[in-house]
């Protein structure tokens, strides 16, 4: 007995050397008869939101085929980091889902590879792949069932249906005719919604731009926000300042409708009187907007100057009129000789106005001089 007493503690020890001060009981050491052990075996990794009580020494399945070993569970950040060695010749989509499974309702947990279903499946598991936390998950365990199970039928409500029965019965009695058209609005106005959706995501799209672009701005309001209380306090001194002139504007208000109210017929009567000049003025418009344009080519009439001007030349036609009336109003006019040379030439017998004279038939200039023309 003495000599089996001290081999199994020399093997206690051994194997307590072996595994180093983290030593967590059995599950920490390899377990004979389990996967992932054989030849080619290879290690993976896969993060998981929740391990519930899973252990080392888990199995590790596809579909219902033990295929590896759980051989590490660690905490990473928020998450789990469990470590898997699978047997060599399993074949598993790179872009598979990890997930916690039981095998039945009081059975054992363990880790299920899923090959992905929405997306086709992409390159194959090898040593040292991490599936990502994105990928993984886990099936509702017993406890978490049998816990929802009982809120459900203890405080979810369960008990008081028949109550809530009887008392949609009592409030709908009578009512039949206004539920069916309560339902015929509700199914209206969700069609109508339904059929401005693309209205509602184009408000909700204009929406997320205006407030885009008041993130954008933010520096202008925060400005803005800053210097506001700054003229605040400027207006709030100013206050007295602000009503002396809103008294004054009054007043001036009042002067201006009392100065408007005793002139107002004066005002009336000068419109009206106004009104025939600019009548005329407008008559005039077309000739007086004609004249504008001969300021720029005055003596010349602006139609002609193109005849005039060629090139590096000008042509002049001049007509000189020599007939004594002209010479007297253009050299004579406020002259002591005033009024002469037209008493002259109306002697001669040339009628003012007309050109040439109806008793010569002739130019006066060049037509026989009688003493006694004119008379």
């Amino acid at each position: 007995m003495t000599r089996h007493t001290g081999l199994s503690v020399l093997t206690f020890c051994v194997m307590v050397t072996a595994s180093g001060c983290g030593w967590q009981g059995l599950n920490s050491l390899p377990l004979p008869g389990t996967e992932g052990g054989g030849n080619g075996a290879f290690t993976i990794q896969a993060q998981m939101p929740d391990v519930a009580y899973i252990q080392e020494n888990s199995r590790v399945r596809v579909g219902d085929v033990n295929v590896g070993t759980v051989t590490n569970i660690e905490r990473q950040g928020w998450h789990a980091l469990v470590t898997m060695r699978l047997n060599g010749d399993v074949v598993v989509p790179a872009n598979a889902s990890v997930r916690i499974g039981q095998t039945s309702l009081l059975g054992s947990l363990h880790v299920e590879l899923t090959p992905p279903a929405d997306v086709p499946a992409e390159g194959r598991l090898h040593e040292g792949s991490l599936i990502p936390l994105s990928s993984a998950g886990y099936f509702p365990t017993t406890e978490q069932t049998l816990s929802a199970l009982s809120l459900l039928l203890n405080g979810g409500g369960v008990g008081q249906i028949q109550d809530i029965t009887r008392e949609l019965s009592v409030a709908f009695a009578g009512r039949e005719d206004d539920l069916r058209s309560l339902i015929e609005q509700l199914d209206t106005f969700v069609t109508r919604i339904n059929d401005q959706t693309e209205d509602i995501i184009a408000a909700n799209e204009s929406v997320n731009a205006l407030v885009r672009q008041f993130a954008e701005d933010e520096p202008v309001l925060d400005r803005a926000f800053r210097t506001i209380p700054d003229a605040l306090a400027v207006v709030a001194e100013q206050r007295g300042n602000l009503v002396t002139a809103l008294d004054s504007f009054g007043k001036f208000s009042a002067l201006a409708a009392d100065i408007s109210n005793q002139t107002k017929e004066s005002l009336v009567q000068e419109l009206k009187d106004l009104a025939p000049v600019l009548k005329s003025l407008a008559d005039a418009g077309p000739a007086l907007t004609r004249s504008l344009g001969y300021l720029s080519t005055y003596p010349w009439p602006k139609g002609t100057i193109a005849n005039w001007i060629r090139g590096d030349y000008a042509n002049l036609t001049a007509i000189i009129d020599l007939t004594l009336s002209r010479i007297d109003s253009g050299f004579f006019t406020g002259t002591r000789w005033e009024g002469d040379l037209t008493e002259l030439e109306i002697q001669w017998g040339r009628t003012i106005g007309q050109m040439p004279s109806p008793y010569t038939a002739a130019n006066p200039l060049t037509a026989p001089y009688h003493f006694d023309q004119g008379r």
